[in-house]
């Protein structure tokens, strides 16, 4: 009951406290840079110490690789489909309030399941490893929200609004893991191995394809590095200690 208390407040704490910063005083671009880096450089450590390592103790490396794939075409196919806040959405010449929001609001929303779903696919192996992919997504759930709620808020014009919309949209992430522990708990290996492929798939398209090109490290080479070897060095200490 305890870990998956644990597992909750991670999921909450990574975009609120993302969601707040972003509202109350956005922070210096280095910053947030430096912190997409991190996360992306976790993530990905996650996905190939942790995920790929354990997939292979239960089911072939073919079986690994395919999973792997899929996860990546999954989510290259939801980035693709499904609207994704950022700042390019101001640029756009009169653009329908309305319909932005909604349409961004529902790209958020299923955004956040897949997470939900790595999430609850290590939770469905060892607890520990729940814990360690939720901190992952935590981390880079902070500069992502961050970045997602500064544009919606100058759609809505209204803190408090985006505030709630956003954090409705964490309900799904909650969703995702439920269902990922669920169905996977006493599952049979197979599956449950193919799963942790799968889940480092969707972990290694949101740090390639989303964070590091966001974190501009050819710009601002000094901290991306740093990040992205300090992120490492974070997964190496979290593998240790538990």
């Amino acid at each position: 009951m305890y870990n998956i208390l644990l597992i909750i407040i991670l999921i909450f704490i990574g975009q609120t406290l993302g969601c707040l910063i972003g509202l109350i005083k956005k922070p210096k671009e280095t910053i947030l840079y430096g912190s997409l880096a991190f996360a992306a450089s976790m993530m990905l450590g996650i996905s190939f110490f942790q995920l790929i390592p354990e997939s292979l103790k239960i089911v072939s490396f073919y079986t690994v690789i395919i999973a792997f794939l899929l996860g990546i075409i999954i989510f290259l196919i939801i980035d693709r489909t499904l609207p994704h806040i950022n700042p390019e959405l101001l640029k756009k010449e009169k653009p329908s309030v309305k319909r932005s929001v909604i349409m961004l609001v529902i790209g958020m929303a299923l955004h956040n399941i897949p997470e939900g779903l790595a999430i609850g696919v290590g939770f469905a192996l060892t607890p520990s490893l729940g814990i360690m992919i939720a901190l992952g997504i935590a981390a880079q759930d902070v500069p992502e929200n961050i970045a997602t709620i500064v544009p919606l808020y100058c759609l809505i014009k209204n803190r408090m609004k985006s505030f709630i919309i956003v954090t409705i949209t964490i309900l799904f992430e909650l969703l995702g893991f439920i269902v990922g522990y669920y169905l996977l708990k006493g599952t049979s290996l197979d599956l449950l191995g193919a799963s942790l492929a799968l889940a480092a798939g969707f972990m290694t398209y949101i740090s390639v394809e989303e964070l590091i090109p966001a974190a501009q490290i050819k710009q601002n080479p000094k901290i991306g590095i740093v990040s992205l070897i300090l992120g490492v060095m974070c997964v190496l200490l979290i593998n240790f200690l538990c």
